[in-house]
């Protein structure tokens, strides 16, 4: 019950915390749909309404300091040793450390979502990363993988610059960069890809946990319409796993129908992508599911909410080479390697 574990976490709540907003009727309906347990349905609603305060969470791109510079929290069972977690608060951002690209701020439920990765065997010829911007799941791919190369898409043109701002921070090595629709991405690297990661474009709902708008996040139109372009961007991105390569299929909502319905439409569709259990992760065994798909929920505490699951190529063929871009690429890395 959710209840006890927020006692026993002793989750922060900001100082003379109000609510954000009135829980609309929709956001109600969602949580009906989740949960069956009132007391859960309530949990959940008041961290969309009154969010607590969530540790400041970094993830290092070089051997972290000896003297940590903010307050370090203990790490969570999922967490890995080059992320740290510090108290709520934490101005990480404003700190030289992270000017000179020391570490990479992000949210913990983003770490929640990429840790299946850390299940899958290093130094992966290619990884892709489908939807990159602005690169947090890319640098955790280079970080915990170190692939021989790392390939970060984002077809939002506006969005790329980020995307490329970060990697170079960061000194990322080797990587390249494209704005490339999807199915055109798809049809250059068939069958090619170790790794491909989609971190889904989604309707946002955990943004309601961050303090932050999301406006009509819960409208059946914007699920829909973001369920329709997960499946699309899904399907692409299941054409460039090789056989015995692994997809990543991530979200930071809470709509079962973008969530297990989108990965169960994924599953009829390819077959041959078997879902990977990730033995840290069993805790967080999505209750909607039967099959292994782990959730974040904002009511316990470690961030804001996250939805991943895992597959595995298991079916016959053969990977292609990968493809010479020559000067195709959007932007290829010149700093040294790590």
């Amino acid at each position: 019950m959710y209840v006890p574990l927020l006692q026993r976490l002793k989750v922060p709540l900001p100082s003379a915390a109000k609510p954000v907003a009135k829980c609309s009727r929709l956001a109600v309906a969602c949580a009906n749909r989740l949960f069956e347990s009132a007391h859960d349905r309530e949990c959940f609603l008041e961290a969309l309404t009154i969010p607590p305060a969530y540790a400041a969470t970094v993830l290092w791109c070089r051997e972290p300091t000896s003297s940590l510079p903010f307050e370090p929290l203990p790490p969570l069972p999922w967490q890995p040793p080059w992320v740290s977690r510090f108290a709520p608060g934490s101005r990480t951002g404003q700190h030289p450390l992270h000017e000179a690209g020391a570490y990479y701020c992000l949210d913990s439920s983003s770490v929640f979502a990429a840790v299946p990765l850390l299940t899958l065997p290093q130094e992966p010829s290619l990884v892709i990363d489908v939807c990159a911007a602005p690169g947090g799941k890319s640098l955790f791919a280079w970080r915990s993988l170190h692939p021989h190369y790392l390939l970060c898409n984002e077809t939002i043109g506006k969005r790329v610059g980020m995307l490329i701002g970060n990697l170079k921070r960061c000194r990322v090595h080797p990587v390249g960069v494209t704005s490339w629709d999807t199915e055109v991405l798809a049809a250059e690297f068939q069958g090619t890809a170790d790794v491909v990661i989609v971190d889904a474009p989604c309707s946002g709902q955990s943004l309601l946990a961050k303090g932050q708008k999301a406006d009509g996040c819960f409208h059946p139109v914007t699920i829909r319409h973001n369920q329709r372009r997960q499946k699309r961007i899904l399907a692409a991105a299941a054409t460039l796993v090789r056989p015995g390569g692994w997809l990543l299929y991530s979200t930071c909502t809470f709509s079962q129908d973008e969530n297990e319905g989108v990965a169960t439409w994924l599953m009829a569709t390819f077959p041959h992508l078997i879902p990977q259990k990730v033995p840290v992760l069993a805790p967080y065994q999505s209750h909607l599911a039967a099959f292994p798909c782990y959730r974040l929920w904002p009511q316990q505490g470690e961030g804001a909410g996250a939805f991943t699951v895992l597959w595995q190529h298991q079916g016959l063929g053969e990977s292609r080479p990968i493809p010479d871009l020559g000067n195709r690429w959007r932007w290829r890395s010149t700093s040294q390697p790590r």
